[in-house]
């Protein structure tokens, strides 16, 4: 019985330590989105493609509202359907 309640806690911290750093990167997206659409006339839409490359960047957004790429060459270098910047 103890072993059981010893398994599942070990789980538990387990699951729980994963979640934690998922929402840590989310986060930090989120708040260098914030910046970087904070000028944007469609702002919505801007911050939906800037956490998108995020996260496909490993955190990397350029500083500022404008401008900026080739701070993240990842960043910089996606690339949308019809060949044009993904990223704002």
């Amino acid at each position: 019985m103890k072993l059981v309640v010893v398994q599942l806690s070990i789980i538990f911290i387990l699951l729980t330590s994963s979640f934690c750093e998922l929402s840590t990167a989310d986060s930090s997206c989120g708040g260098k989105c914030d910046v970087r659409c904070s000028k944007a006339s469609q702002h919505e839409e801007c911050l939906k493609y800037c956490n998108i490359c995020c996260e496909k960047c490993n955190g990397c957004v350029p500083s500022g509202t404008f401008g900026n790429k080739d701070e993240c060459p990842c960043y910089r270098d996606l690339k949308n359907s019809k060949g044009g910047p993904k990223c704002p």
